[in-house]
C-alpha cells in the first residue's frame, strides 16, 4: 500500500471512535508514550477518530491529546514511573470515558495505577490491553489476585514480545497475542539520506556517537561514557534526555569536552540525531521488553552498538544488522563502537540490514491490525457477559479455589 492511499479517508460507517490510554506522562519521552502517539496519529491518518487520555505534566503534546491530571513519580520496574493514581485523575477519566462514548478503548500498560484501572472498572467500551513490561515486577508479584480481576475485563490481549507474554502470564494468566511495537518509518527515512554535517569546520574527521534515554542505572549510560573514555579524542558523545544521574554524571565528567548534553528533545530532534551520528548506542543493562529505538536507529540508517538482552534481540541479530556486546561491561562496549567507527564497509553492511529490518516494523501495518482487532472485539462484545458479571463470576471462583 503507498503511502498516499494510507491516508485517504474511509467512510463515516467504517470509522472507529478509538480511546487510547497511556498510563504515563505524555509530556516525558517514553517507550509507551511514544507508541501511544505514533499510534494515533497513524489511526488517525487511516481516517478513524482518536483521542488520548493519559496524564500531562504542562500543555498536550498534541490536539488530540485529552490531559487527565499532572503525573506523580512512582517506582516501577526498575524506574520512576510519571503516573497519575490519585483520585482527580481517576474522576476526570471517568468524564471522559462518558462523554466521549468510544466504539473501544485500547489501554497500554493495562494493570499500571491510574486511567487504565478506572478503564477496566468502568468498561464502557470493549477493551483491548497492550503489555509492555518485561523481567519482573513487584506489583504483579504481590497483587497477582486483584490484579486478575481486573485484567478480567479485557476483551483481547496483546504483548509487545515474548517476554512480555512471559511477564503477565507469570502472575495474571491469558493467553496473548504478540504484537512488536511499530515504527513511523517516514519520520526517519527523510532524514537518512541527508549528508551527515560537519560539526567542526576546522576538523572534518571527527565522528560521534548518539545515546538517547533515560539517565538511570538500567539504560547504562555510565557503562557508556567509561568506553568512550578511552575513545580518540576525534570521537565526540551526543547525550539526549535526563533522569536522576544527570546531575551526578554531568560532575563526573565535565573535564571530558568531547560530550554534549542535548538534555530533553524532540521526537524531530531526535530523529535528525540519529540520521547524523556516526553510530547510536543502547547500552542497556536490563528491563528491555522491546528495542523500539533500534529500529528507529535502522530507519535513519545509522549503524548500532546495543547490548545482547532479550528484549534488543527482538529486533536486530549479532553482526547482522547490528553489533550486540555483553551488557555492563565498559570494555566489550569500547570495543564494538570502536570496530564500527573505523571500519566504514561493516558500518555500511550493518545499516543495510537494518533498513531492511526495519521495513518489517511500520506503524501503519501496526495500526491496520489494531483495527481488525478493534472490529472483532466490538462484533464480540454483543455477546460477551456485563463487566459485573464477569468479575463477580471471577471472585467467586477465587473463594472457592481457596477453600
Amino acid at each position: 500500500m503507498s503511502a498516499s492511499s494510507e491516508s485517504l479517508p474511509i467512510d463515516s460507517e467504517s470509522r472507529l471512535r478509538i480511546g487510547l490510554i497511556c498510563p504515563y506522562s505524555l509530556t516525558t519521552p517514553g517507550g509507551v508514550q511514544g507508541q501511544v502517539m505514533g499510534l494515533a496519529r497513524s489511526l488517525r491518518k487511516m481516517g478513524h477518530e482518536v483521542r488520548v487520555l493519559g496524564p500531562c505534566d504542562g500543555a498536550p503534546p498534541d490536539t488530540f491529546v485529552t490531559p487527565i491530571g499532572e503525573s506523580l513519580p512512582t517506582v516501577a520496574n526498575g524506574s520512576i514511573a510519571p503516573l497519575a493514581p490519585d483520585p482527580s485523575a481517576a474522576l476526570r477519566t471517568i468524564r471522559v470515558l462518558r462523554d466521549e462514548q468510544f466504539d473501544v478503548l485500547h489501554l497500554h500498560e493495562p494493570l499500571t495505577p491510574g486511567a487504565n484501572i478506572t478503564a477496566l472498572v468502568m468498561r464502557t467500551a470493549p477493551i483491548v490491553a497492550t503489555f509492555h513490561a518485561a523481567g519482573e515486577s513487584l506489583s504483579y508479584k504481590y497483587l497477582s489476585a486483584p490484579l486478575k480481576g481486573f485484567a478480567s475485563a479485557i476483551d483481547h490481549r496483546v504483548a509487545v514480545s515474548k517476554d512480555a507474554v512471559l511477564l503477565a502470564q507469570r502472575y495474571i494468566g491469558g493467553d496473548y497475542q504478540i504484537l512488536p511495537n511499530g515504527v513511523e518509518l517516514d519520520r526517519f527515512l527523510s532524514n537518512s539520506h541527508a549528508p551527515r554535517p560537519i560539526r567542526n569546520e576546522s576538523d572534518a574527521s571527527r565522528q560521534s556517537i548518539f545515546f538517547c534515554g533515560r539517565h538511570e542505572p538500567r539504560k547504562g549510560l555510565e557503562i557508556l561514557l567509561q568506553a568512550h573514555a578511552t575513545l580518540p579524542d576525534t570521537v565526540d558523545l551526543l547525550i539526549a534526555s535526563e533522569g536522576p544521574e544527570t546531575e551526578r554524571l554531568k560532575r563526573e565528567w565535565a573535564g571530558d569536552s568531547r560530550i554534549v548534553w542535548l538534555g530533553r528533545i524532540s521526537d524531530a530532534d531526535k530523529a535528525m540525531h540519529l540520521s547524523q551520528a556516526d553510530v547510536f548506542c543502547a547500552p542497556s543493562i536490563g528491563g528491555e521488553s522491546f528495542g523500539v529505538v533500534l529500529i528507529e536507529a535502522m530507519a535513519a540508517a545509522t549503524p548500532i552498538v546495543a547490548s545482547a538482552l532479550d528484549g534488543y534481540m527482538n529486533v536486530a541479530t549479532n553482526e547482522i544488522d547490528a553489533l550486540l556486546v555483553e551488557p555492563n561491561s565498559p570494555t566489550d562496549l569500547e570495543a564494538a563502537l570502536r570496530r564500527i567507527l573505523l571500519d566504514q564497509n561493516l558500518a555500511e553492511r550493518l545499516v543495510a540490514q537494518g533498513q531492511i529490518r526495519a521495513n518489517g516494523f511500520s506503524m501503519i501495518q501496526l495500526a491496520q491490525t489494531y483495527v481488525e482487532i478493534y472490529r472483532r472485539v466490538i462484533a464480540d462484545s454483543q455477546n460477551r457477559p456485563s463487566r459485573g458479571q464477569r468479575v463477580r463470576k471471577f471472585f467467586t471462583r477465587e473463594r472457592r479455589s481457596t477453600r
